[in-house]
């Protein structure tokens, strides 16, 4: 039962890109296994651990899932996308109070909640909780105290995964192995769903019928790219009557109003810091082909279906992509703005001549 290899052991029968060898290598046994004891401990302090079963059936009508563990909304969207395997169930959403717009109109939560107040704790058959972190834990133990639960990590916590198909393979298991292995492969991704209001919005501006979107700014310097006028400069001389749209977060607006002006003459849209996440979104579904770093707006291009020019570092390709989306990635092992401009444009042209064979919709 104390099994702390629990803590790098995939819970379900199938692989998936992970670096769990990396993550020995580098990891005390001794902190390993502590690490994993107090988490198992807090549950039994908790009154929680008879309550934990490890399937959901089909008496499991009314579920409420507790996702607090990772709040970025890149990990969020990649965390939850496996919720499309419970549409026949009615499922609220527990999440962080600065996630809650991008589940508001989802297809699959009823309800999304960030405080204790408004939940009906006899509602609810069972609970599926992010992770056995203490947080999340206790969040479930004060809301929820007398329904059953189930773990999504569960205790597994260390080695970096690739959390789409982490998240589908490991409800797959829940529901009893209902899809093959290559069914979930080929169809596990994020996804969002854009409210009226915010397409109306967005279609209101004025954008152009064709343009690419480049996401500009970054929260990590590792991944983000500082040569972004040096691509666009060879995007517009290999053709100049190209519309691009700047998208990205308040960390941005100044290299937005730089390459704004540096390319006055050139047809740029600059939406920087200007929309919310939703409908930034909603500006990516309706473009051609995204550039951009990996981050929350990499995720909300695969959500909605756009071709992406994605740049990584130290977490390669196979560990944020899936089969279901349309990518030309490049990767180098410590920073973003080692990958070379010449390559970026390389795979931007191919991306280019994949939209002109394959037109929206088809």
């Amino acid at each position: 039962m104390l099994d702390y290899r629990k803590t790098y052991t995939l819970p379900f029968q199938f692989e998936i890109p992970n670096y769990t060898k990396e993550y020995l290598n580098n990891k005390s046994i001794i902190k390993s296994w502590i690490k994993f004891f107090k988490r198992y401990l807090f549950i039994v302090v908790k009154g929680q651990r008879k309550l934990e079963v490890f399937s959901i059936l089909p008496k499991h009508q009314n579920i409420l899932w507790i996702n607090i563990s990772a709040p970025s909304l890149g990990d969020s969207l990649m965390d939850l996308s496996s919720r499309v395997l419970l549409k026949n169930k009615k499922v609220d959403l527990f999440i962080d109070k600065k996630n809650v717009h991008l589940y508001i109109n989802d297809n699959i939560f009823n309800n999304v909640y960030s405080s204790f107040d408004s939940i009906e704790e006899n509602k609810y058959n069972l609970v599926i909780i992010d992770s056995y972190s203490s947080r999340s834990i206790d969040i479930k133990s004060k809301i929820v105290p007398k329904t059953s639960f189930i773990g999504m990590f569960g205790l597994y916590n260390g080695p970096e995964v690739n959390r789409v198909l982490f998240s589908f393979h490991q409800m797959n298991h829940l529901l009893g192995y209902i899809k093959s292995e290559d069914e979930i492969n080929i169809s596990a991704k994020a996804s969002m769903s854009i409210s009226k209001v915010d397409q109306e919005l967005v279609n209101s501006i004025g954008l152009p019928s064709n343009y690419i979107a480049i996401v500009l700014g970054g929260e990590w310097d590792y991944r983000t790219y500082n040569k972004w006028d040096e691509v666009i400069k060879k995007i517009f001389d290999n053709n100049s009557q190209v519309n691009i749209v700047f998208i990205g977060s308040d960390n941005a607006e100044l290299i937005a109003k730089k390459l704004s002006a540096q390319f006055s003459m050139n047809n740029i849209f600059n939406c920087v810091a200007k929309y919310s996440f939703n409908q930034t979104a909603m500006i990516v579904k309706q473009g051609d082909i995204v550039l951009c770093c990996d981050g929350g707006l990499m995720h909300a291009a695969n959500a909605m279906g756009t071709i992406i020019v994605p740049l990584f570092a130290r977490l390669s390709p196979k560990m944020q992509l899936t089969d279901s989306i349309n990518a030309f990635p490049l990767f180098d092992e410590e920073n973003v703005n080692n990958i070379l401009v010449e390559n970026i444009f390389e795979e931007y042209y191919k991306a280019s001549s994949f939209v002109d064979n394959h037109p929206q919709g088809e």
